[in-house]
């Protein structure tokens, strides 16, 4: 009974000793912090060290961005680990907000940490104690140039470029006349190939169509440049026919033998390339030696007496294939200098106005082609504006676009749009006229208001971290209105993308009517800000007549 009791004592002792595993504590550093500030969120746990720890993982905590996601620090205590898990969570948005219990997986087992409630207070700016300043204009800055080096290095790489195209199209056409000029004579060349041919070991290898595509091509290469038949470009039996031809016409000894030894190798040539045939190795060793005697043979045949130009009908062929070769070579040369030219042009272009240009100017840009076409002057709406546009703008329902409330207020509404000002461009043009107040008296419209009532719109078609700036403006012919514009953040949804926008708004209002200009385009599209401004400048408001 004592012994019992004793091991009852030291378990309790045990787990005294050493936390429970499992156990999340939860810590914050702050429960309050101004609009942007860091909320330091920790937690902790206590395991053995061969337990497999997961902590949560994910951009936000409720309703609270995840800003710094630290690796988990580990504390050995004896036989046990202590993790210690520290996230850094921020809100752009005042209020209260729940971080929720968070999963916490241990050994693939699920523990739970502690909600925490945490409050987010608005930075107070008081206007009273600081001046307030215009926006101070924009300051050109000059581009500096690019130094000396960095222009020699372009040049020097493009020569580089150049010049390794023109000596491999060349080397091409010259490599071929350059092995002729070492050779004396043809039988000189053909017998220094077969020697090397030789030393290749091809058909020893295994390479036994490469062999005898050699063999061959040294057979036919010789007698066409020793006799002048186009060998090269005639099948077997019409070489052996035309070589019977030309010993007939120039009264050449060559033996029956010749003419058949030289159609066995070149026929075993055309089965081992077409027909796959592996000839037996004394076969091989058999042809060389027809090669080499027929070689020999022909050039012992050939009279020594310099033949005039023969008029037969074999010679015209012969001219005219070479002329054939010839205009081709020629042509080829002609493309690859062409070529070689281009893109040594190219690539001066590219470095001297850079690749954007080049492709813009070559393949075209959206609002590039809006900017340099032809612009349209035209008046919309009632009361109406006069804007100057790239392109007419179309008619569009609009009044899905505003609440209820808000359209129970407007008499007469007229939308006009280019593209679309809630996706990547867009132009527009509306005015709105407004019904008299119940005593009879004109409706009181305020620019600021209307302008953030546009800004909410914006907000409700996804735009995200709207930047708003506003100033008075006044159009060429002195009517008075505001002027607004700013950034944001526009989420593709097809391509999972954010996308930086910048608008630009002009508002008036006479009467009852109230008119604006809107213009939306990508920040980055560096043909859309000159095109927004020479829109704008030419904006103006109609005034209407008593």
């Amino acid at each position: 009974m004592k012994k019992n009791i004793l091991s009852l004592i030291l378990s309790l002792a045990a787990l005294a000793a050493f936390p429970q595993q499992g156990k999340i504590t939860t810590g914050i550093d702050k429960k309050k912090q101004k609009i942007g500030a860091q909320f330091n969120l920790t937690l902790k746990t206590t395991v053995d060290t061969t337990a497999k720890v997961v902590f949560p993982k994910a951009p936000n905590f409720g309703s609270m961005m995840v800003i710094r996601d630290e690796k988990p620090d580990t504390v050995k205590k004896g036989a046990r680990y202590e993790l210690v898990k520290k996230y850094g969570l921020t809100q752009f948005d005042s209020g209260s907000y729940l971080i929720p219990k968070l999963k916490v997986l241990i050994n693939k087992k699920p523990f739970f940490s502690d909600s925490l409630r945490v409050e987010v207070a608005n930075v107070k700016v008081d206007t009273l104690k600081q001046g307030l300043y215009d926006i101070k204009p924009t300051i050109q800055v000059e581009t500096p140039p690019k130094s000396w080096w960095w222009w020699c290095l372009a040049a020097a790489t493009l020569i580089v470029i150049a010049g390794a195209l023109a000596y491999y199209v060349f080397g091409l056409f010259k490599n071929k006349k350059i092995q002729e000029d070492v050779y004396k004579t043809p039988i000189e060349k053909a017998t220094s190939l077969l020697k090397n041919l030789e030393n290749k070991q091809l058909w020893q290898k295994g390479e036994v169509k490469s062999y005898y595509s050699e063999l061959t091509d040294i057979a036919r290469n010789y007698i066409e440049e020793e006799i002048h038949i186009p060998a090269m470009e005639s099948t077997t039996t019409e070489l052996i026919e035309a070589l019977r031809k030309v010993a007939n016409q120039k009264k050449m000894t060559l033996s029956q033998d010749t003419f058949i030894n030289l159609e066995k190798v070149l026929k075993q040539a055309d089965l081992v390339k077409f027909a796959k045939s592996k000839p037996q190795d004394f076969e091989i060793l058999e042809d060389k030696k027809r090669v080499e005697s027929s070689i020999v043979l022909i050039h012992k045949a050939v009279p020594e007496e310099v033949i005039e130009e023969d008029t037969s009908e074999l010679d015209e062929l012969m001219k005219a294939r070479l002329l054939k070769k010839k205009k081709r070579k020629n042509a080829i040369v002609a493309a690859a200098s062409i070529l070689g030219v281009l893109v040594v042009s190219l690539g001066i272009l590219i470095s001297v106005k850079g690749l954007d240009y080049v492709l813009d100017n070559t393949f075209g840009h959206p609002t590039k082609t809006l900017l340099e076409g032809e612009w349209i002057t035209s008046e919309y709406g009632n009361p109406a504006i006069q804007v100057q546009t790239p392109e007419v703008l179309k008619r569009i329902n609009a009044k899905d676009f505003l609440p209820k409330d808000a359209m129970q207020l407007i008499k007469d509404m007229q939308t006009f749009q280019y593209g679309n000002i809630y996706s990547d461009f867009g132009i527009m043009v509306a005015t709105n006229t407004y019904k008299d107040n119940a005593d009879g008296k004109q409706p009181e419209i305020n620019l600021d208001n209307a302008i953030e009532g546009e800004i909410k719109l914006f907000e409700k078609k996804g735009a995200q971290r709207i930047t708003v700036f506003k100033e008075d403006y006044t159009d060429k012919d002195g009517s008075v209105g505001m002027k607004a514009y700013g950034t944001y953040i526009r989420v593709d949804a097809e391509n999972r993308k954010s996308i930086k926008m910048a608008y630009e708004m002009i508002y008036f209002h006479q009467g009852n009517g109230l008119q604006k200009v809107i213009v939306v385009h990508q920040e980055d599209d560096k043909y859309a800000k000159p095109l927004t401004d020479k829109l704008m400048k030419s904006v103006e408001l109609i005034t209407e007549t008593p």
